[in-house]
């Protein structure tokens, strides 16, 4: 069958319902589930209140993707998050969250994504990679050349060559990584609970652990909420998938669902596997807890399933992102080369390009526990503002035509909402220092924005 036009330049309309819903189970799964529970056990002190902040987290993302889903339907454009904002509020709000989804939203998780590929690779291959070149000004680590670098570097040029190759190839490989990791995943839960050398005793509250700490969640959640990222990854494929209007509410809804249940499954098999006591602080909680499973060969077996889903999150971030940059680059705010499409594969490659070479700076410049905390509260910050301008819409264009609504609305947005102001409240007291990098981040957006407004062609201004 012959590919839709889109009405957005040389892009074309693709993507059907199964390869979206693959590409937000893709954009989730990866590297946050298999490092960060480790780290939110160290906060909470208490498997069952870790349980209860994964679920908390699974809702808060179904209410963002019931809501985005909408906004989909109304807006079947490249770039999420751009094009809403740009419609809800202004062109500067959808130049920031343009600006924040290439250096916070994609470039810095695929780094991230990329460091944790290279962490759990030769550890599974029995190699010891080194510690590499350190560089140093006035005592400070700037840069780090090391085996493990060079490989994340290279995991990151292969899938954008994949991408700038072509949508459908890119898509294939995507859906081929994502069934088998998604596969994976179940035997090990089942196989977990049946076979492993478990014990539920590790669910039983002692004396010993922490009380419920509002403060303590709340900044588990920006842990979560980094694990979540990617239930709103269809949208920014907006103007190539075939019938937005369903395809793009049915494939956010059907994404976050599936990855809800899988997360939870995954922490509980976590819990099982460890007491809570050796899973807190653990950054490879997923191969430890195999290990305690099933001793230290399954554990590296494991070690492969989980190296897929990062590969699988990877790939679907290198596909999802320059969707984004090239749709600001049409409208004119930022490098005319970035929209420009390869006339025979139709792919945004100049886009690709950018991306990928920001996440190579990254992986050099930065070490995975630093990336973290920064995105989960820089992406929340924007999640937040697309979501009040989907109910600013509402107000202004009801649009009673459309085929797709917001459930429970509007209480499902103002969940959403307030979870995301609780979050912050408690992140501003406890973890200043990240939520200054997000903010200076957004600052240096607010310049770059002021540099591509002077130079913006007269048919783009508004």
């Amino acid at each position: 069958m012959k590919p839709e036009a889109s009405s957005q330049g040389d892009l074309l309309r693709q993507m059907g319902f199964a390869s979206s819903t693959i590409l937000v189970v893709s954009n989730m799964i990866g590297t946050g589930i298999y490092t960060t529970s480790g780290f939110i056990m160290g906060e909470l002190q208490n498997p069952l209140i870790l349980l209860a902040c994964w679920l908390c987290g699974g809702l808060f993302a179904l209410c963002g993707a019931l809501c985005y889903g909408e906004l989909g339907a109304r807006l079947p454009r490249a770039g999420a998050e751009y094009a809403f904002l740009r419609e809800s509020f202004s062109p500067l709000a959808g130049f920031l969250s343009g600006w924040i989804s290439l250096i916070v939203g994609f470039s810095a998780p695929i780094a991230a994504g990329a460091i944790a590929f290279s962490a759990y690779f030769y550890p599974i291959l029995g190699l010891d990679p080194g510690p590499g070149i350190t560089v140093q000004v006035a005592g400070t680590a700037i840069a780090t050349l090391s085996t493990t670098t060079i490989t994340a570097v290279a995991v990151v040029i292969v899938f954008s060559l994949l991408h700038g190759h072509s949508l459908l190839a890119g898509s294939r490989v995507q859906n081929a990584l994502t069934g088998a990791n998604f596969v994976l995943i179940l035997l090990f839960v089942t196989a977990g609970f049946a076979l492993g050398s478990g014990a539920m005793q590790h669910f039983h509250l002692t004396p010993e652990m922490a009380a419920f700490s509002p403060e303590t969640f709340a900044v588990s959640l920006i842990f979560v909420s980094f694990a979540y990222s990617g239930w709103n990854a269809s949208a920014y494929l907006g103007a190539e998938i075939t019938t937005p209007q369903r395809n793009i509410p049915l494939s956010l809804l059907t994404g976050t669902l599936l990855v809800t249940g899988l997360y939870l499954l995954l922490n509980a098999v976590y819990v099982y596997a460890m007491p809570p006591e050796h899973m807190a602080g653990s950054i490879d909680v997923g191969t430890q807890s195999a290990r305690a499973l099933f001793g230290p060969n399954i554990g590296r077996l494991v070690g492969i399933v989980i190296i897929s889903g990062i590969l699988s999150a990877i790939s679907a971030m290198t596909m999802a992102g320059p969707r984004v940059y090239y749709a600001m680059a049409r409208d004119g705010v930022f490098f005319p080369a970035l929209a420009r499409v390869n006339p025979q594969r139709h792919t945004p490659a100049f886009s690709i390009a950018l991306q990928a070479a920001i996440a190579c700076i990254l992986i050099f410049t930065a070490t995975f526990a630093s990336l973290l905390m920064y995105i989960g509260f820089t992406l929340s910050v924007f999640a937040l503002l697309t979501v009040i301008g989907m109910m600013r819409l509402r107000q202004r264009q009801p649009a009673e035509d459309i085929p797709y609504r917001t459930p429970g609305y509007p209480v499902t947005p103002l969940l959403f909402i307030a979870g995301h102001l609780w979050i912050f409240y408690y992140m501003l007291r406890s973890r200043p220092i990240s939520a200054l990098y997000g903010a200076l981040t957004i600052a240096a957006g607010l310049v770059a924005y002021r540099v591509f407004a002077r130079t913006r062609r007269p048919d783009t201004a508004t």
